[in-house]
């Protein structure tokens, strides 16, 4: 689905229910039981998250909790979980400010909260702000997560991608090579990548000379969408957007091929994966060229170079 895609907003949706000041509006409990049972929750919650202590993470969400930001979606407590591991993994120095602002104990025992959340990497970094929605759910003394909707800050709604930013190298067995670079641009508001595919020396290829692509990502705010917009030196266009799905990004693509190509409409999916310490994997999948399906392309792994 699409969706301005951060992984640190899924650590940052599970603060939902730390608290600095919180109100309740609820008539039938009084703020204070309610007040002390979204402190405990949040204090158990930011915990185990600091200590990376999963299990106890995964003991604040319902099984079939569900998390959304922008116009992304996860669902189930294992996979929201294991999204916020990998991510936690590779930024260790990360840390999560909640500010609770208003809790409503919507009907006995389903309580909506809302608040911001402010976000930084490591120490000393500017801090982000991100606004969050949410309702828990007690079961037993727990208060536990239930729903979550996540509106990243419009300034880091790019950080999720940010590892892209560098040069990738991969090797299509012996018939080309194929050089990635990405930068950000506009302030950070952008990503541009630039690709140059090399056909090998003594290779025979249509393009002797190879091909020349760029790429421009920018977040959406208003959609909540991370869109992809894409041009290559045979004239082919297409645009699209980028899913996560909790371990992959996904690049829903459409667009008009070259005039070599017979057809006028090209659909796929390409499966970006991080696989390691600058490496990565890229996947196409889902094609078609005016519907007519084809066959999915082999996957690609990259490296990252400098």
């Amino acid at each position: 689905m699409p969706r301005i895609l951060s992984p640190f907003a899924f650590c940052l949706s599970v603060f939902l229910s730390t608290t600095f000041a919180v109100t309740s509006r609820a008539e039938a409990v009084s703020p204070s039981p309610l007040l002390d049972e979204m402190k405990k929750a949040s204090a158990a919650y930011a915990a185990a998250f600091n200590t990376g202590d999963f299990t106890a993470m995964a003991d604040q969400w319902t099984p079939r909790a569900e998390l959304v930001e922008g116009g992304s979606r996860l669902e189930g407590r294992d996979t929201i979980v294991a999204s916020i591991k990998a991510w936690r993994a590779r930024h260790p120095e990360a840390t999560l400010e909640v500010e609770l602002r208003e809790v409503e104990l919507v009907a006995e025992p389903v309580a909506r909260v809302s608040g911001v959340m402010r976000f930084k990497k490591k120490p000393g970094d500017k801090g982000l702000e991100s606004r969050f929605t949410g309702l828990r759910v007690k079961e037993g003394t727990v208060w536990r997560i239930a729903e979550s909707k996540v509106t990243p800050a419009h300034a880091a709604a790019l950080d999720d991608l940010e590892w892209l930013v560098g040069t990738w190298r991969a090797e299509v067995a012996d018939r080309a090579t194929i050089e990635i670079t990405y930068e950000k641009a506009l302030g950070g508001y952008a990503i541009v990548g630039r690709t140059k595919i090399t056909p090998k020396p003594g290779k025979a290829s249509l393009l002797p000379n190879g091909i020349e692509a760029m790429e421009v990502i920018h977040a959406d705010r208003d959609a909540g969408l991370i869109r992809a917009w894409v041009f290559d030196s045979t004239g082919a266009r297409a645009e699209g957007f980028f899913e996560w799905d909790g371990t992959s990004f996904e690049k829903v693509m459409s667009g008009t091929p070259s005039d070599a190509v017979r057809g006028r409409v090209a659909h796929w999916v390409q499966t970006i994966s991080p696989t390691g310490e600058g490496r990565a994997t890229t996947h196409m999948v889902e094609r078609s060229i005016d519907g007519v399906a084809l066959p999915d392309a082999p996957p690609m792994h990259f490296k990252k170079i400098r």
